[in-house]
């Protein structure tokens, strides 16, 4: 019988499923349940949609909704009547709603798990992706109400509403009668509905960015009326740098009369431009941008770049400026870059915007770099700027983020730019913090086999204004999975841009071996050295003596890439004396020409004090930004930049298509990390072409599992459960627990050990004494009753009395190596599976290591042997190699068991002890708990304000 508070908890408002998303064109909508408050919002969309599409919807005419009607589509119990509905502004632009039905089709009520869908979406915004966004969302919340399936009953003339069901992913089927078009639906997510929903959110977010930076038309509001200030200086740096599009100048407090400021039209509000305005870069103090924000939203702006200071990073009155910042812009259906922000840069020849503090235009080429703060991305800027220089021309920025305080766009956002971006080869990111690092790694794995990703990463600690999810993973383990998922981890700018600059021009080495060669024996043996010190594989390094020509240098570098026991090659170079010694420029001629000719194998110098060589493997005569020529506004009103003719500069920035940059380093360490890290990356490349499979075991009962789990939450929201629970629960995924008898009397130990059969272990649990062998709190091999008790009788003089060391009696296990294998749900960063050796290997020296769930075959391979103590299981030093495929079937095991049931939120076994021959699970604590009503294999949305 349903009880009043089941009646209450129905109707319960349903705050979770509100949700921030991003649609197809790039542009945000929000998506909440629809509420009896909401019956005018319903009539005035419904006036708004064409009859065209009302007779899709109803299959009739239907000019006007009945009250009726409204009160039907607005009075919903959120269990078996939802309605969900798209909003822009606060106002309506689409809406879903499923109603529960029976075998017969007739209304009904759970355990019923089919429901009718039906979407309405206003025409104005058809093909912006609404409809696929809402039905992820209601096919999500249908799920938590158990519901399996959806039938959907549509007019065979729509066919844009049978594409939004066909193309979604899920196992349908079709049927068609009286001349309707049926479409039936599994809930349950597929491979390919999820495939779907990625690459949907890749599009849509990538979208987004892009309008951020390629403006057809940009506002700054907040230009002074004084040369100084963020906005003139902003307004000035966009002009300067050549802007291809329409640029206005804001200020409320201009003079009627005033027409331009720096030859750039000037307006008292974004109102008064007349024209569209793509992109509003805002200078204005905290207090003043709300009106700014609503202001441009009403002006149809698509974005916003906020330079204003004074939120979050100020304190808990900031903080909550900046909740209201974004919820404000997102009403509107705009996106955010700040607040707190440096700005953004496209050095993209028909955009070439700088709406940054930056005071010039970064040379243009293959590098996107993001930050964070504006002291850091300075930093990269100048460091670039300083070490761009290649053989046949420099390497320079593509796009360039600076979010400041990410509270919208963020490091994932620019990633999803990044990937199909075809202007970007390389990304280069410093992150101050990861606010979602399940996201960042599922896009950095997918970004990472395309292009190269390269991350300096914050030591764990977020900088004032940044909103990160609270994680209980240790920063070296999120560093470890940030590897896994083929991004290059470094530690400092300079590593950053060292890394960038073999990676934007240079091949992918095919393996560690590599060719030194150089005119100092010295410093050609520090980089063999620093080579080994890497895991490299060096070959002995070639001294061509100081007396070695230009002409030498290129014979010498032509051999050793043809040599096929070569990889890569490592040129050092000192300065030479003498009247046959090679001028900078002669000595970069040679180089290059030599390594074009065998284009396939990467080729770094490291040159030491040889600044004019620096300067000849650049090939441009200067590292100066172009010079701009300004032009007068047009007659449009707008300001655009004059055509002018090519530079030198940009010539040498622009090398023929297929030619390689050779980068020069200053110091051989610096080259060698560098090189290290292509060698790495390429071999991630490599695998990641064949990750494995997550295989399928015939005796995992899933459902059986499933029904356990759910008994055990009906007693509590968390718990830890019991030993039988626990090895019940284990069981049912083929991972079985030595059976441990508690012992609280020596009696008690001696029955215990006939149950059992000699030979058995006797052990202490206490929290204090468990899984610590080296305190003495276990005893081995007790051949029989009278050592079992005098092995008790030593424990209990030794540790206090029974109840305190809380004794069990255990089965004897082959001998063998005893490891960990451990799995818990973090909040931040999903499921991890981490293994190591038990004891101090992995207590002392945190010798553990992670992999992210599901674990597949070659995942599982390389996780035993990753860890630095893995030579104890593979015959150290003559001990007996133990048998690892069976702990890698454990370790595949447990990911299946957190993979399939959300609610396993922690696994612990411990000792596994792997024997020669099979493995033995000696101890297993396992913790449950509801689990989250969204995740990361959820429908889209943006993060939560």
């Amino acid at each position: 019988m349903q009880t009043s508070a089941d009646r209450q908890d129905r109707h319960q408002y349903p705050a979770h499923w509100e949700a921030d998303v991003v649609l197809r064109d790039g542009g945000t909508a929000r998506i909440r349940p629809i509420t009896v408050d909401d019956a005018d919002r319903l009539v005035s969309f419904y006036e708004q949609v064409s009859d065209e599409s009302k007779y899709y919807r109803f299959f009739a005419p239907y000019p006007r909704l009945s009250a009726k009607d409204v009160h039907r589509f607005t009075h919903h119990d959120f269990v078996d009547r939802v309605g969900l509905a798209a909003t822009i502004g606060g106002e309506f632009i689409a809406t879903v709603r499923y109603d529960r039905i029976g075998a017969d089709g007739m209304p009904a009520t759970a355990p019923a798990d089919e429901a009718e869908v039906a979407f309405l979406v206003q025409d104005a915004h058809q093909g912006r992706g609404v409809a696929s966004a809402l039905l992820e969302h209601i096919a999500a919340v249908a799920r938590e109400r158990g519901i399996r399936r959806f039938a959907a009953e549509v007019l065979p003339a729509n066919t844009k509403m049978i594409k939004v069901f066909t193309d979604a992913g899920y196992t349908q089927k079709r049927s068609f009668e009286d001349g309707v078009v049926r479409l039936e639906f599994d809930l349950e997510p597929t491979d390919r509905s999820l495939a779907v929903q990625r690459a949907r959110e890749q599009r849509a977010e990538a979208r987004s960015v892009r309008r951020l930076l390629m403006p057809g038309s940009v506002a700054v509001v907040g230009v002074g009326r004084a040369p100084g200030g963020v906005g003139r200086s902003v307004l000035g740096n966009i002009r300067d740098a050549g802007y291809g599009g329409l640029l206005h100048a804001v200020n409320k407090a201009f003079p009627e009369d005033l027409g331009e400021v720096d030859g750039v039209p000037a307006y008292r509000c974004v109102s008064d431009i007349g024209g569209p305005v793509d992109l509003a870069v805002v200078a204005v103090p905290a207090e003043h941008v709300p009106a700014v924000v609503a202001e441009c939203g009403e002006q149809g702006v698509q974005g916003l770049v906020v330079l204003s200071a004074g939120y979050a990073e100020s304190g808990p009155e900031g903080r909550e400026r900046q909740r209201a910042l974004v919820r404000q812009a997102r009403a509107y259906g705009m996106r955010i870059i700040g607040p707190n922000a440096f700005g953004i840069i496209n050095t993209a020849p028909d955009v070439r915007l700088n709406a940054s503090l930056a005071p010039e235009m970064p040379r243009p080429g293959r590098i996107g770099m993001f930050a964070q703060s504006g002291a850091i991305g300075i930093a990269l800027l100048s460091r670039l700027h300083r070490r761009g220089g290649g053989v046949t021309g420099v390497t320079g920025v593509s796009t360039f983020v600076s979010a400041g305080n990410r509270a919208d766009v963020s490091g994932n956002d620019v990633l999803q730019y990044w990937y199909d971006d075809p202007e970007t080869d390389v990304a280069l990111m410093y992150l101050e913090s990861i606010g979602n690092p399940r996201k960042f790694t599922r896009l950095a794995r997918r970004t990472a086999a395309a292009k190269p990703l390269v991350v300096v990463q914050g030591d764990g600690s977020a900088p004032p204004g940044h909103a990160v999810r609270a994680t209980r993973l240790p920063h070296a383990t999120v560093s470890a999975l940030l590897r896994q998922a083929g991004v290059i981890r470094v530690d400092t700018i300079t590593e950053l841009v060292d890394a960038g600059l073999l990676l934007a021009r240079q091949p992918l080495p095919a393996g560690p071996r590599v060719a030194i060669l150089g005119n100092s024996e010295s410093l050609g043996v520090l980089t063999y050295d620093r080579c080994l010190a890497e895991g490299l594989r060096p070959s002995r390094p070639r001294d061509l003596t100081t007396g070695a020509t230009a002409q030498d240098f290129h014979r010498a570098l032509g051999a050793a890439l043809a040599d096929e026991t070569c990889d890569s090659v490592v040129v050092t170079a000192i300065p030479a004396i003498g009247e046959a010694s090679p001028g900078d420029a002669e000595l970069a001629e040679a180089l290059r020409s030599a390594a074009a000719a065998v284009p396939g194998k990467p080729v770094l110098v490291v040159h030491v004090e040889l600044g004019g060589l620096a300067e000849a493997l650049s090939a441009a005569a200067s590292t100066a930004p172009a010079a701009v020529e300004k032009a007068p506004g047009t007659e449009g009103g707008a300001h655009r930049p004059a055509d002018r003719p090519p530079t030198a500069m940009a010539e040498a920035a622009s090398p023929p298509e297929g030619t390689h940059l050779i980068p020069a380093y200053p110091a051989a360490e610096r080259a060698v990390r560098a090189l290290a890290e292509a060698v790495r990356y390429g071999q991630w490349r490599r695998e990641a072409a064949d990750p494995g499979k997550v295989p399928e075991y015939d005796d995992i009962d899933e459902k059986g599992a499933a029904r356990l789990i759910g008994e055990l939450l009906a007693r509590g929201e968390g718990l830890t459960i019991s030993d039988a629970e626990t090895c019940e629960l284990l069981g049912k995924y083929g991972i079985p627990v030595r059976r441990a008898l508690p012992a609280p009397t020596p009696d008690t130990a001696a029955e215990a050990a006939r149950t059992l059969g000699y030979p058995v272990a006797l052990k202490a649990t206490a929290p204090h004494l468990r899984h610590r062998a080296d305190l003495g709190g276990v005893r081995l091999d007790l051949a029989d009753e009278e050592q079992l008790r005098r092995a008790y009788a030593e424990l209990t003089e030794l540790f206090g009395k029974p109840e305190e060391l809380r004794p069990v009696v255990q089965g004897m296990a082959p001998r063998g190596v005893d490891t960990v294998v451990r799995a818990v749900i973090d909040p931040a960063a999903g499921a991890v599976l981490s293994f190591g050796l038990a004891g101090a290997a992995s207590q002392l020296l945190g010798d553990m290591a992670h992999r992210l769930v599901p674990v597949t075959d070659r995942e599982a391979t390389s996780l035993v042997r990753s860890i630095r103590t893995a030579p104890l299981l593979f015959g150290w030093r003559g001990s007996t190699p133990v048998d690892t495929p069976a702990l890698e079937e454990l370790l595949l095991r447990v990911s299946r068991l957190v993979d399939d049931h959300p609610e396993v939120v922690a696994v612990t076994l411990e000792p596994v002890v792997v024997a020669p021959h099979g493995v033995s699970v000696l101890g297993a604590t396992v913790r449950l708990a509801p689990p989250p009503a969204r995740d990361d294999l959820g429908p889209r949305t943006m993060p939560a304000y």
